[in-house]
């Protein structure tokens, strides 16, 4: 990659790890669940009025948004408004790698490797490690457990993706897919809230909304889910889509960072000790090995790092693409 582009993928990478200090603020001034709701749809409008639909069936944007907007991001929030804290969210969630292999040995039949396995092993040992400190720290038990659903139903979404792509008929651009599928979830994640956090959930926040709370939806929606997607897309376009992958694993140091340094989070040696192998296990299973004769060996799970990205997003049009 060019020095320009590793800059970009970096700055991207932070970004992302850095959102989870927004969503934290954010919970301030909304309940979790129409926190969700706002956040797509305020991605999606207007911008699905100026991004051409992506040329796959409809059904296609509900069994992706499902998972990834009212699984993932309802979990997820609703899990850091638990108590999780937003650095030791971001490493959680990145065992959606793992469990995206999972799913496609389960689901679509792909063969799981010894390299993928171990490597499951490893990061699933760092979760537990990151669970048993939460618990000892007298944090709720429960945020952690949802952020790990979170991570799952993440994993859900990538496998749909993965059949999606196979589905579609013509190339995919991740940015209008994006945009296009977070028309989904605010629907059934506003009906959600209506049932768990009541009819006054929406008065109280209007009541409560500090301009903090507002510049962090906005960071949300539109820098953290449009502008980074949309040059993560950008950057898969034309480079490797397992070169750019491994930007991905940035997040948690930079999301750990970032919630050290403004929300005053802690982090213990236990802490870092389950972040480390978590990272580990998901670099194992994820990363492409290069042999001598110079053939990319991927894990057996297709390439399937080269369809997980950090925290937010998960890239679309999977297309080795020239280096230049």
């Amino acid at each position: 990659m060019r020095p320009r582009h590793v800059l970009l993928a970096t700055l991207i990478a932070a970004l992302w790890g850095f959102n989870f200090v927004p969503i934290k603020v954010a919970l301030d001034d909304f309940p979790p669940l129409l926190m969700a709701a706002l956040r797509f749809a305020a991605a999606a409008l207007p911008a699905v009025f100026f991004v051409r639909r992506p040329p796959v069936p409809a059904r296609w944007l509900v069994l992706v948004g499902m998972p990834l907007g009212v699984g993932q991001f309802g979990l997820l929030f609703l899990g850091m408004h638990m108590g999780m804290p937003a650095g030791l969210a971001s490493v959680v969630l990145q065992v959606q790698a793992i469990f995206t292999a999972l799913f496609a040995g389960l689901l679509l039949r792909e063969r799981l490797s010894a390299r993928l396995i171990a490597g499951m092993v490893v990061a699933f040992g760092g979760v537990a490690l990151i669970g048993g400190a939460q618990a000892e720290g007298g944090s709720p038990a429960g945020a952690f457990l949802v952020c790990l659903a979170a991570a799952a139903s993440w994993g859900l979404a990538n496998v749909a993706m993965r059949r999606m792509n196979k589905a579609a008929r013509g190339p995919v651009d991740a940015f209008g897919f994006m945009v296009w599928v977070s028309l989904v979830p605010p629907i059934p994640l506003f009906g959600l809230s209506l049932l768990f956090e009541g009819p006054g959930a929406v008065p109280e926040a209007a009541r409560n909304l500090s301009l903090a709370g507002i510049a962090s939806m906005a960071f949300i929606a539109y820098i953290s889910t449009l502008c980074c997607f949309g040059a993560w897309g950008w950057l898969m376009r034309r480079y490797e889509a397992s070169t750019v992958a491994m930007y991905s694993l940035l997040v948690p140091p930079f999301g750990l960072l970032s919630a050290g340094l403004l929300l005053g989070e802690h982090v213990n040696a236990t802490h870092l000790a389950g972040a480390a192998l978590v990272m580990a296990g998901v670099t194992a299973g994820s990363v492409r090995l290069r042999t001598r004769a110079g053939a990319d060996i991927a894990p057996p799970s297709e390439n399937v790092p080269a369809d997980i990205v950090p925290t937010e997003i998960v890239p679309i049009e999977i297309r080795p693409a020239e280096t230049r």
